[in-house]
């Protein structure tokens, strides 16, 4: 396969770090719109702010299982509250959440979550000649936040959600505007072409939201949520990609089953009772040729 080709696309939430009870990103937000109504309690009177106060369960339930309606609404929300602002002020809000807030149940920051075999997996492909991005519906620059330090990737390679910018009195700021639709269902193949000029060789995400993503791709991996243990065990918002990945052959990964270490970060939860080292002590990219071994390889690299 000629090395232009070789594009690898990633979804985020779920696929690269933890998503529950909601995505890190919506975390961030419910608690900046919260402390905002309380300064200004006529915003309660609008959404999203009515629904977090009054915290409407089908607004969470969208939230937790990434609904494209609600996702819609939140990153409308999100434009329209930043508007005018330049993107070093949404980044150092953004990092003081990062330093500040904790993931309930692993009690450390959302950050300390990235999963290290997906990393592993990143640092294969690029050892085989592929471009790595991320393509997801959450907001494009909220993650690039994160995308050098948490991914080894540049900016430039995070693909998502994104509001339109101007440049206006020798300063970019962002608009009320988003740039193009949302990057879920058909938007993750529509952003990815239109950010690579290609579609991917190689897709890898978690949920319904990606099954349009994996299936323009010539190879796709499906991230399984099944270690309550060690993380979250649950198939809400997966159910079709399943069948999917069924239907189509393609490699599903039981978080339960395939990963020793589920977390980059020291001191994370390992598998109980496997009497094997964990994973940072493996061969680097181990992880990940044992998942490609399980299937012929993607054509001829």
């Amino acid at each position: 396969m000629p090395p232009a080709d070789r594009i690898a696309t990633f979804d985020n939430d779920g696929t690269l770090w933890v998503e529950q009870p909601a995505p890190p990103q919506f975390d961030f937000l419910i608690r900046v719109w919260s402390q905002a109504a309380q300064q200004d309690p006529s915003l309660v009177e609008h959404q999203p702010y009515k629904a977090i106060v009054e915290r409407d369960p089908a607004f969470f339930e969208g939230l937790a299982t990434q609904d494209p309606e609600v996702v819609a609404s939140v990153e409308s929300a999100a434009a329209r509250s930043w508007a005018g602002t330049t993107p070093d002020e949404f980044e150092a809000q953004v990092r003081r959440w990062a330093q500040t807030v904790r993931q309930p149940r692993f009690d450390v920051g959302y950050t300390d979550l990235v999963y290290r075999p997906m990393l592993e997996l990143f640092d294969y492909l690029k050892a085989h000649d592929f471009r790595v991005f991320v393509c997801s519906g959450g907001g494009r620059d909220f993650m690039r936040v994160f995308a050098e330090e948490l991914w080894n990737l540049p900016k430039e390679n995070v693909i998502g959600t994104a509001p339109a910018y101007e440049y206006t009195d020798g300063r970019i700021v962002r608009t009320d505007r988003m740039l193009g639709g949302l990057a879920l269902g058909a938007g993750k193949p529509e952003h990815i072409y239109a950010r690579t000029g290609r579609l991917p060789l190689f897709a890898c995400g978690n949920a319904d939201v990606d099954i349009e993503m994996l299936t323009a791709a010539s190879f796709a991996l499906l991230i399984s949520h099944d270690d309550a243990e060690r993380e979250y065990a649950y198939t809400k918002a997966a159910d079709n990609a399943l069948a999917k990945a069924e239907e189509l052959d393609w490699i599903v990964v039981s978080m339960k089953d395939d990963w020793i270490t589920l977390f980059q970060r020291c001191g994370a939860p390992h598998r109980s009772g496997s009497g094997r080292p964990p994973m940072r002590h493996q061969p680097p990219g181990e992880y990940a040729i044992r998942v490609w071994d399980r299937r012929k390889p993607m054509g001829a690299m």
